[in-house]
């Protein structure tokens, strides 16, 4: 079943699968839809009643506020969806810039979370070039033209190899989720408008032991994008966790993590 959540002019929308007792919500990463987390709902939906979002600027969902989302928008957001489905308590899995949305979710409703599943979550560690580029709005506009310009983006890429900057691995990754138009205005927005959920680490470490929320963390080993030993550091401060370090990827994580989430 699709549904959406409308919150001024914007849309989220989300879908709804199995018929279990219990409810996981499920927040993708950059550049891909509901449908990440397909092989999920197979294992999941006979005890859950399953949600997968289509984060903003992803899929069908838009944001058509001139403003970044804020963290009192998402408890609004959210605020929707639970009157609108009528949940009380549930679990809540994010991937990638999509651990963002679970981060804030915590801060937000920790009273209605009984589980949180990361998996090579951003957030936890702050980013020296995201910080740089969305910091100020001359360095967002600067950030924009570089982006939206493929010659200057080109430039960057050749700069990064002739002197060996660069992960071989990182720049794949890079090139492909910048390779279309739609793609680098994808970038640009998901960047520019996410740029205020951000966490301070010792408050979550705080509101996660203070109410016992079990955390699982799923990382790969070769994950160029988000290393695992950025986030095992802040996983070693939590009472309940559970650290599992896979052989794969960063894109490889929500397949091969599934048979880790039980």
């Amino acid at each position: 079943m699709i549904d959406r959540i409308i919150y001024q002019n914007s849309e989220l929308y989300y879908y709804k699968d199995g018929s279990g007792k219990k409810t996981i919500l499920l927040f993708h990463g950059f550049g891909q839809d509901h449908k990440a987390f397909n092989n999920w709902i197979e294992v999941l939906e006979n005890d859950y009643t399953v949600y997968t979002f289509n984060l903003f600027f992803h899929g069908n969902s838009k944001w058509a506020n001139q403003q970044a989302v804020t963290k009192e928008d998402w408890r609004k957001i959210i605020q929707i969806f639970i009157d609108q489905e009528k949940i009380d308590r549930f679990e809540i899995a994010g991937f990638s810039v999509g651990a963002k949305f679970v981060l804030a979710t915590l801060e937000l409703f920790p009273e209605r979370i009984e589980r949180i599943i990361l998996l090579a979550p951003d957030g936890i560690k702050n980013n020296f070039w995201y910080d740089l580029a969305t910091r100020t709005s001359l360095m967002r506009a600067l950030f924009r033209s570089m982006i939206l310009k493929p010659r200057r983006l080109q430039s960057l890429i050749k700069f990064l190899k002739f002197f060996h900057l660069e992960d071989k691995n990182l720049l794949r990754f890079v090139e492909f989720q910048l390779s279309t138009e739609e793609k680098l205005q994808r970038v640009c927005n998901s960047w520019i408008y996410f740029r205020h959920l951000n966490f301070n680490l010792n408050d979550l470490i705080q509101l996660l032991n203070s109410r016992n929320i079990p955390v699982v963390f799923i990382l790969g080993k070769s994950d160029k994008v988000i290393p695992s030993e950025r986030i095992e550091r802040f996983a070693k401060t939590l009472k309940n966790h559970r650290f599992e370090l896979l052989d794969a990827g960063h894109h490889e994580l929500i397949n091969k993590g599934v048979s880790h989430i039980h």
